[in-house]
């Protein structure tokens, strides 16, 4: 089980921002996120600024034949760089340029997000109009790139901010799905077969040993409600970024936690207004740690607090309340405050 990059309780964000303005965003990440910085997406930016389009933009930079550009459906896959591309390349540098000014000095966790293999064949095209899902061979050419391009990418961040310790969120919101086969095709009528976990499982075991031979944490996030606790547990994985507002499957979560993977714990909702308490942001880990026996620091130290995904779309001043309470949670956890007082 590789070390994790944090000896207590922290909070962080998941990665989308609302806004366009990436100094801003550094910034404001710089501040409310001291102790655990994340490099963000600004999908208002529009497209190549959203996960996939960034995640395909540093796929186009290990290899041109994963080049993408859009379509009225998304992202298709095509044989060299147009301007779709070269878009998608210039707001990561911006956001990196941006995160390097920020950062001088630092020296804490700092966590990257990058769309996971099968998020990412289940929803770009290939050439035929079908989603790369449908093609095993595209499935293992994305993922082989996607390890080289990760590569590169945790390279270049160190280069920029060299006392950092690296961790890598592979994000696979579509991973449920595509495990279910409820990927619709392209003509709506059908969904693609259901990938078997014995499939799945050492596509994302290669993705996470690149990470770590790169000398970064590696770890995954599925922000689905019943989200394959135990397929990712054994991917080689450090931490799982789950949503712990949703109902989670309490054997599998138990035994992954006592395992000693690390949790990044969605439980501050990603949209909302007015305030939120510490009490409450940390309740649902202290209710969890509590049914599962897990409630002593050992296990709370594994925890990281977080909104939920979905941020790109809160208004700024939830932004920071978010964050804030995040923060506010994890002391909580950590013991610097009283845990039990009442909501507020």
């Amino acid at each position: 089980m590789p070390e994790l990059p944090w000896s207590a309780s922290r909070g962080t964000g998941v990665g989308s921002l609302p806004g366009t303005d990436s100094k801003e965003s550094a910034r404001l990440i710089a501040g409310e996120c001291a102790d655990f910085i994340h490099l963000y997406e600004l999908p208002a930016r529009g497209p190549g600024a959203d996960m996939i389009g960034r995640t395909g933009g540093m796929l186009s930079a290990v290899s041109q034949e994963f080049s993408i550009e859009t379509t009225p459906r998304g992202w298709r896959f095509v044989p060299h760089a147009g301007k779709d591309t070269r878009r998608a390349q210039s707001f990561l540098n911006q956001d990196l340029d941006a995160l390097e000014d920020v950062t001088q000095g630092y020296a804490g966790p700092l966590k990257l997000q990058v769309a996971g293999p099968w998020t990412l064949a289940a929803v770009i095209e290939l050439s035929s109009g079908e989603r790369a899902l449908k093609d095993p061979s595209a499935c293992r050419d994305i993922a082989s790139a996607l390890q080289e391009a990760l590569r590169a990418h945790i390279d270049q961040v160190r280069r920029r901010v060299p006392n950092a310790r690296v961790v890598v969120q592979i994000d696979e919101p579509a991973l449920t799905q595509v495990l279910e086969g409820s990927i619709g095709t392209a003509s709506g009528l059908s969904a693609y077969d259901a990938i078997d976990e014995q499939v799945a499982s050492p596509i994302l075991a290669g993705i996470m040993n690149a990470i770590a031979e790169a000398g970064a944490t590696p770890g995954i996030h599925c922000c689905a409600a019943d989200a394959p606790i135990a397929l990712l547990a054994k991917t080689g994985a450090a931490f799982l970024s789950l949503d712990f507002l949703h109902e989670l499957d309490l054997d599998e979560l138990g035994s992954a936690w006592e395992g000693g993977l690390g949790l990044l714990a969605g439980t501050v909702p990603a949209i909302g207004q007015g305030a939120m308490s510490d009490t409450r942001a940390s309740a649902p880990v202290r209710e969890l740690a509590s049914r599962l026996g897990l409630g002593d620091a050992q296990y709370l130290s594994q925890v990281v607090v977080t909104p939920t995904c979905g941020m790109a779309g809160a208004s700024p001043q939830w932004v920071r309340t978010a964050y804030e309470t995040v923060k506010a949670a994890a002391r909580v956890l950590r013991g610097d405050e009283e845990g039990d007082r009442d909501e507020r």
